[in-house]
This record gives C-alpha cells, sequence and structure tokens, in this order.
C-alpha cells in the first residue's frame, strides 16, 4: 500500500514539473539584488544566447503585456534584450516615451549609476528587418549614419508606421498579448520626458534616474516587473 501511494504521488509531482516546465519564468529578481551585475555590463551573463523563441512577460501600471522575441531575427539584438530582461534591467523603470498611436518605449534604467555604466555598450547591428507595423518591436538607435549604436532602449509600433520602414531597425518580434495596456500607457508627455535617443534630451533622465522621472513626470507609467520564459509551440 505504500508503496504504490509513493509511485502515485511520484507521478503527480513529474506530471506537475512537466506541465509547469514551459511556463517557468527565468531568475526574477529585485532591483536591489540585481544591481550589482547591472553594473557590470562585460560580465558574461549578459552575452547568454536567447533561446530560439522566448517570451517577455511585463507587468506594468496598466497591466500585463508579453513580447514573442524571436532569435534568428537578429541575434545580436535578441541576446541583448532577453539577458536584459531576465537579469532586472527592466524592472522599476519607466515608458519614458509614448505618444499615442505611434510608439512607445522604454529603457532607461532608475539608478543613475546603472545608466553610467551602460553608457556607450553598443550593440553590433544585425540585419535591417525595417517593417514597423502594430505590434512590433525593435531596439532603438542614434539615428541614420549612426551605425553600431542600439543598446538598451525598445520601442512597440502602436500603429502600422510605413515612414520608419526606410531606416535600417531590426524588428525582434510581436506583441502576443496586451496590446491594449500598450494602448493605454499614458502619453500626455509626448517628447518632452525624454523623447528619443536621438533628440538629445535624455540626458536628465540618465542622470536623475527614477527619482528625476517621478518627480518631473510623475504621470509616466512603469514597469513593476519584468519575467521571461521559453516558448514551445
Amino acid at each position: 500500500m505504500l508503496r504504490h501511494t509513493v509511485a502515485i504521488i511520484a507521478s503527480a509531482v513529474a506530471l506537475t514539473a512537466c506541465h509547469r516546465a514551459p511556463n517557468a519564468s527565468t531568475r526574477a529578481t529585485t532591483p536591489a539584488a540585481a544591481r550589482p551585475l547591472l553594473l557590470d555590463p562585460a560580465n558574461a551573463e549578459f552575452t547568454r544566447p536567447a533561446p530560439p523563441v522566448s517570451r517577455i512577460r511585463f507587468e506594468t501600471t496598466k497591466g500585463v503585456f508579453v513580447l514573442e522575441l524571436h532569435r534568428n531575427q537578429g541575434p545580436h539584438g535578441a541576446d541583448r534584450l532577453y539577458n536584459l530582461a531576465r537579469l532586472g534591467y527592466f524592472t522599476d523603470t519607466r515608458f519614458h516615451r509614448v505618444r499615442a498611436s505611434y510608439i512607445a518605449q522604454w529603457g532607461l534604467h532608475g539608478d543613475s549609476a546603472v545608466n553610467a555604466a551602460w553608457k556607450g555598450r553598443y550593440l553590433r547591428d544585425d540585419p535591417s528587418r525595417s517593417r514597423n507595423a502594430r505590434g512590433t518591436f525593435a531596439f532603438s538607435y542614434e539615428g541614420p549614419g549612426r551605425e553600431n549604436t542600439r543598446n538598451t532602449q525598445i520601442y512597440v509600433n502602436l500603429a502600422d508606421n510605413p515612414r520608419n520602414d526606410v531606416e535600417p531597425f531590426t524588428i525582434l518580434g510581436t506583441v502576443v498579448e496586451g496590446m491594449s495596456v500598450l494602448d493605454s500607457l499614458y502619453s500626455g508627455y509626448g517628447e518632452d520626458a525624454g523623447s528619443g535617443v536621438r533628440q538629445g534630451k535624455q540626458g536628465p533622465l540618465e542622470r536623475g534616474g527614477n527619482a528625476y522621472m517621478d518627480r518631473e513626470f510623475p504621470k509616466l507609467d512603469r514597469l513593476i516587473r519584468v519575467t521571461v520564459s521559453p516558448f514551445r509551440s
């Protein structure tokens, strides 16, 4: 009888583990625990290859959205985004640039020391895959003629933006859940809360971090928690 009971429990545990494995999140962490690693962008942890397909879940002040990241669309960018997300870079940060029916952008850290550590930690360019359809996402860069200047900032297209297709953005995937959450992000500051990487307005946000952003732009929506999991269809 005891042997039979143990066998049943073991089977249940194995079944539960199999059921949960595909959705197991990778290394969710608090900002304090993540800080030493985030201050060391040369750490090998940031070069770990992303899975062929992964999903990144963002909990925000407006709800949850999920990005599906495809490594074959841009390995350099996919690896950077995957590792920033899994190692806690985006946790407790702000959507500093939101323009309704255009884009939502984030990726400035809330700790000025972390921003300083990542300043100039550019990625090599991936091949251009610049079809900026609604729900697609990519790294921003410093503009035409500034190759290899992607870093930590991601944008999502809130509408079809074919005017941007002439630039060599590398689309890395699509929003698969929560597009309405992104549509609802506070957009009242427009380009005044830091704008994009090429407009020259981000210095105060980089140096002041969350304290500055929360004081000067208190209505910005926040990224509360970010988790990553491999995806199996």
